[in-house]
């Protein structure tokens, strides 16, 4: 199994130049173009994700809504857990 990070919305300018739809598959290590910020905020959901776990707030299993931590220029990601 492996967690896909989407960009699914983005506001003002991203320093990393994300843009929507951008993907990315998130693991041990910061995937290529990845901002590292944003995937410091992502890891924590990812992994969560990665064993089974769920959110409350998340009507779909297996997913998670993250944004990055720049409040002034919000990246919004898409978490998905995939099937190899």
């Amino acid at each position: 199994m492996r967690i896909v990070a989407k960009v699914i919305s983005k506001q003002g300018s991203c320093s990393a130049g994300h843009r929507i739809g951008d993907e990315f598959e998130i693991g041990e290590t910061t995937a290529p173009g990845l901002c590292a910020w944003a995937n410091y905020t992502m890891f924590p959901f990812a992994q969560v994700l990665k064993f089974g776990g769920s959110f409350p707030w998340e009507k779909e299993k297996g997913r998670a809504v993250v944004a990055c931590p720049d409040a002034d220029n919000p990246v919004v990601f898409e978490l998905r857990l995939e099937q190899d």
